[in-house]
C-alpha cells in the first residue's frame, strides 16, 4: 500500500477488484483476503497480480477503513451507507451474511467464499491452502 492512501477497490456487481498487484498482494497478506487473478489457491502474498474480492469481503475491508470502493458507474469512491446500498441492491441477502462474515472475521477465522460447497462460506482456523476448511456456513 502506497503510503497517505488507502488501496481503491472497483466494484463489479457482487465483486470488487483491486487492480494496483502491490496494493493487492498486501491486501491479501492481512489474512487471505480476496483471490489473486488467475492463481486459483496461493498459499503466500508473493505474487503480481490483481486481486478480487467478493463483495462481502470488500465491505468488511471498507468497513474496517483498511480500502476504499469505487463504483465506476457513479465515478466516485462510495461512502459507507452507499457500499450498503449498492450491496443490497446486488446481493441476495447482503446484510445477513455481512453480519455472519463480520462476526467469523472478527473471531478470528479466514472467511472465503463456500459456493463451491453448496454454501455461503468456508471458514479456516489458519487459510485455504494452508488446513481444510473445518466449518462450512
Amino acid at each position: 500500500m502506497k503510503k497517505g492512501r488507502k488501496p481503491v477497490a472497483y466494484l463489479k456487481k457482487t465483486r470488487a477488484v483491486i487492480w494496483d498487484p502491490e496494493d493487492a498482494s498486501k491486501i491479501f497478506a492481512l489474512g487471505f483476503y480476496g483471490k489473486p487473478l488467475g492463481i486459483p489457491k496461493p498459499k503466500s502474498a508473493d505474487f503480481d497480480e490483481p486481486l478480487i474480492l467478493d463483495l462481502i469481503e470488500a465491505t468488511y475491508l471498507a468497513e474496517k477503513g483498511i480500502i476504499d470502493l469505487y463504483d465506476p458507474e457513479q465515478g466516485k469512491i462510495l461512502t459507507l451507507k452507499e457500499v450498503h446500498e449498492y450491496a443490497r441492491e446486488s446481493y441476495n441477502m447482503f446484510e445477513e451474511k455481512l453480519l455472519t462474515y463480520n462476526d467469523l472475521r472478527n473471531a478470528g477465522y479466514v472467511v472465503t467464499s463456500g459456493m463451491k460447497f453448496g454454501s455461503s462460506f468456508a471458514v479456516y482456523k489458519k487459510g485455504p491452502g494452508i488446513d481444510h476448511a473445518p466449518f462450512i456456513v
